[in-house]
């Protein structure tokens, strides 16, 4: 990166055959852009729909990889070629309202010992979704899903300091991402952002949520489009999470999926 051209945010958004909803994505930030001086680079990943020609026609910094390289890989080509002091990883199924990104550029600022803070998610109803939670692991895997059918709403207004934040949206200090090598391009699609924000707070920095900044994030687009490939994607990346940080449980995990009949 270059120092003298750096800017307060780089935002960047990953996409893949997602046209309308990174047309969407980027009409809010158009409409209302963040008072910080900021970058948008949108990495597309082989989309066939068009989605190339949306980012360019809107003016965004498009960088083309040619084939679906996988979210956390495309999202480190984005953070290379960005300039930044700050970077926000943003999905193409967002929408950020006016004010959000400048919320969380102020957030970060408030406490040096924070590297990375996630906003409160809602759908488009304004219902909220469970946006951040334990290091995952057998038990807390099953208290996640447990809370995310209880009290959502309630839940998602607390203020505080958990393991992990969604990576729908994403805000990290570049010097943050840099000391840990980025994110880690094992994980195709999903666990990225947890084991990305564990090898933050494992250099003795913190994660915070903040329930104060909310951003639309209009989930499950993936999985409606191609539900047996999410569901394929979703079970490697679990075991290679857990291969990676809960090896002793990991054998059991592959032997549970054989015995369900789960293509992995």
């Amino acid at each position: 990166m270059n120092a003298s051209s750096a800017v307060d945010v780089s935002i960047v958004i990953v996409s893949y055959n997602a046209r309308a909803d990174l047309v969407r994505c980027l009409a809010s930030l158009r409409d209302a852009p963040p008072r910080a001086s900021h970058e948008i680079v949108v990495v597309d990943n082989g989309s066939t729909d068009g989605s190339a020609d949306a980012a360019r026609a809107a003016g965004a910094q498009l960088i083309e990889n040619g084939a679906n390289l996988g979210f956390a890989r495309a999202n480190n080509v984005g953070i290379r070629a960005s300039r930044g002091t700050n970077v926000l990883l943003l999905n193409s199924d967002t929408s950020v309202p006016a004010g959000a990104v400048d919320g969380l550029l102020a957030e970060l600022a408030r406490d040096a010992q924070v590297a990375v803070v996630g906003p409160r998610l809602v759908d488009g109803h304004g219902r909220a979704e469970l946006s951040y939670g334990r290091m995952i692991g057998p038990l807390n895997e099953w208290r996640q899903q447990r809370r995310a059918r209880g009290d959502v709403d309630a839940l998602s207004r607390r203020r505080g300091y958990p393991d992990w934040v969604s990576g729908a949206c994403l805000l990290v200090r570049r010097a943050d991402a840099d000391a840990v090598g980025l994110l880690d391009e094992r994980y195709f699609m999903y666990t990225e952002d947890v084991d990305f924000c564990a090898a933050i707070r494992a250099r003795g920095r913190r994660i915070l949520f903040a329930p104060e900044v909310d951003v639309v994030h209009l989930r499950g687009r993936s999985a409606a489009s191609a539900p047996e490939a999410t569901r394929r994607a979703y079970r490697r990346s679990q075991l290679a999470f857990y291969e990676k940080h809960h090896p002793f449980w990991a054998r059991f995990l592959r032997v549970y999926l054989r015995a369900r009949g789960a293509d992995m």
